[in-house]
């Protein structure tokens, strides 16, 4: 569904991101790790439209979106949700979903994609009327999540989703995770430094190291220790 072919960016005159090529099939999740500095999430800036990419390629069901807009990418099914917990303070949890939905082609859809987002973070159901600053950290990064669902996304970028929660809440947000993949068909690309954990949901896993790819395989086989520490070194 997805593919970086050879991306290059960074900010300003510093070079973050060299070179980097991966793909990510169809109803996959892929976990994008390494150390901080590494060029994670500059990536996937890059790849939604939020930089602007120095050379290289970006594809979505094989064509070309190198160019495309934040905008065309919610209209192309691709919804991204920043590092830390983002949501809109000072809007209520409703006007927060209505403002992720605001892509949607009517009243319908953005009513239908609310009582789905509801049904798969229940927590929220309560406090519609109650301001997003007076969440708590796991609440928020449900809201964050759900604001990106309620469009339905095909492809679903994510920067650190576990930030911020406590140890049982980020296991509880990455298998929510791994269920909407499973049962929905949604296709993730998942930037997260909970290691260990992001590997039990992911398929496949890529490891970036100073901007490039120095990994790339089947999840499963970082979850020796041996493994996973000679990637990282």
């Amino acid at each position: 569904m997805l593919r970086v072919d050879s991306l290059v960016t960074g900010y300003g005159k510093k070079q973050v991101v060299n070179g980097v090529s991966l793909e990510v099939g169809r109803g996959e999740i892929v976990a994008l790790i390494g150390h901080n500095g590494a060029g994670k999430s500059t990536l996937l800036k890059a790849v939604f439209g939020l930089l602007p990419i120095w050379s290289g390629q970006v594809f979505l069901d094989s064509e070309a979106r190198t160019t495309a807009t934040p905008r065309a990418w919610l209209r192309a099914g691709v919804s991204y949700v920043p590092q830390g917990n983002r949501v809109f303070a000072d809007l209520t949890v409703r006007e927060n979903l209505e403002v992720g939905g605001i892509t949607l082609p009517d009243k319908q859809r953005l009513r239908d994609g609310m009582e789905r987002v509801l049904a798969l973070f229940p927590p929220l159901k309560d406090k519609l009327k109650q301001q997003a600053r007076t969440l708590s950290g796991g609440e928020k990064q449900m809201l964050a999540l759900a604001n990106a669902l309620i469009l339905s996304p095909r492809l679903l970028l994510l920067d650190e989703p576990s930030l911020g929660l406590a140890p049982p809440l980020v296991t509880e947000a990455l298998g929510r995770i791994q269920q909407l993949s499973r049962d929905n068909g949604v296709t993730v690309l998942i930037v997260e430094q909970k290691v260990r954990e992001v590997l039990k949901v992911a398929r496949r896993v890529c490891v970036l190291r100073n901007g490039a790819v120095s990994f790339e395989g089947i999840a499963e086989e970082l979850r020796n220790d041996t493994k996973l520490r000679e990637v990282y070194l």
